[in-house]
């Protein structure tokens, strides 16, 4: 299933899930793992799909579910980027420390997102790419602006100092952090359960 991820992107958050228990899985993992593929073998013709005359500008969105981890209170991140309306990357991780708001929990995943932002943008400079101000788009208006304003910081101390790079790659012009409404989130569909209708809809937009 971890393997299939590589081309199934809606299957992602809840194949992870799953994956954290697997060095002491209980029934109930069994269980969940049989409904993802009972999933698989009803879509086996949902795929990602590359049209060839799709647009070429660079779009991202960022997204965390804050302590929606119940067993160690971590919160979740995930992140898509696009090429035009082809996803090219995407990912469901968990933090590695406990956030203490909404709002630093979708501030480290914007960081994240950066980072893998900063990668594709070098790798694409390759074939005469040059992307500014790729937009990551936050559903978090608190995130948001802890990204473009110094003074916030001084109340965000306790944030590791690795995601507040982000603030220096806004500065240069490389990316900008755009705010997006709940219900237009994509990336949400990689970071919690989501209801049927909803979870159709963000995974035709992904391109399956």
């Amino acid at each position: 299933l971890l393997y299939l991820t590589a081309s199934r992107s809606d299957i992602l958050f809840s194949v992870c899930l799953c994956a954290r228990f697997q060095a002491c899985p209980k029934e109930s993992h069994l269980h969940a793992v049989k409904r993802i593929f009972k999933y698989l073998a009803c879509t086996p013709s949902l795929g990602l799909w590359y049209p060839r005359k799709s647009s070429f500008d660079s779009h991202t969105y960022s997204d965390a579910d804050f302590e929606g981890y119940k067993v160690d209170r971590k919160s979740t991140s995930g992140t898509c980027q696009f090429l035009g309306n082809m996803l090219i990357s995407w990912f469901s991780k968990k933090q590695n420390s406990v956030a203490l708001s909404t709002t630093e929990a979708e501030y480290i995943t914007a960081g994240s997102c950066c980072a893998q932002i900063m990668w594709m943008k070098q790798q694409l400079l390759d074939y005469g790419f040059d992307f500014e101000k790729v937009p990551i788009r936050c559903d978090n208006t608190s995130a948001i602006c802890l990204g473009k304003n110094l003074v916030h910081h001084s109340r965000t101390k306790h944030i590791d100092i690795r995601y507040h790079f982000i603030k220096d790659h806004i500065e240069k012009g490389d990316i900008e952090l755009v705010f997006v409404p709940t219900q237009e989130q994509v990336a949400n569909i990689f970071t919690k359960p989501l209801d049927e209708q909803t979870f159709s809809k963000f995974r035709l937009e992904l391109g399956l």
